[in-house]
């Protein structure tokens, strides 16, 4: 069993955060999902990168460090998040010595100079292509992730859009989501 936090979309807390968290804890984790926009759900990506933009990144990461503080002890934390989220948990995990894995759907973040992952183990699951996370953007980071010795795996998913596994999003696609959830939990389990 995983100790996991998993930060939602730049849409916010939608349903398909609790699916996900719901069918993670059905497999036996300790799952935490915390709400980094205070309440507010939007429905398309303009609205969501405004409120994006509207609370900064800075303070999104304050938030996400803040919901993360209370699952830190013994055992490690799993970060994990939806695109936005999974910008911010990518983020957390490589400051947090302890972390214990980083489930990334359909989304990453830079890394700094000189991070050190000492074998981070870290899943991405990505569309194929993606608009948010083009080809060179994730080969680069790929590059960048391995430099930094993370376990890294890419599962890609050609044609699919980019929030694939949200089932109330018009990027939805039943079987990619499927294969990346079953892929997500092997390597939870794993952990």
């Amino acid at each position: 069993m995983a100790r996991i936090l998993l930060l939602h979309s730049m849409y916010g807390l939608r349903p398909a955060v609790h699916q996900a968290a719901d069918r993670l804890r059905a497999a036996g984790h300790d799952v935490h999902v915390p709400d980094l926009y205070g309440g507010r759900v939007v429905d398309t990506p303009e609205q969501g990168i405004a409120i994006k933009e509207e609370i900064g990144r800075d303070e999104l990461l304050k938030r996400a460090v803040a919901a993360a503080a209370p699952l830190s002890g013994d055992g490690g934390v799993v970060y994990a998040g939806f695109s936005l989220g999974a910008a911010l948990a990518q983020n957390l995990a490589l400051a947090d010595e302890r972390s214990r894995g980083l489930l990334l759907m359909h989304g990453t973040s830079d890394l700094a100079d000189g991070v050190s992952a000492d074998d981070l183990p870290v899943q991405l699951h990505v569309a194929d292509p993606d608009t948010y996370e083009p080809v060179d953007w994730l080969n680069a980071w790929y590059l960048r992730m391995r430099r930094a010795r993370a376990d890294v795996e890419v599962f890609r998913y050609p044609g699919v859009g980019h929030l694939f596994t949200d089932p109330d999003l018009p990027d939805y696609n039943a079987e990619a989501a499927e294969r990346a959830w079953a892929i997500a939990r092997d390597f939870l389990a794993d952990l």
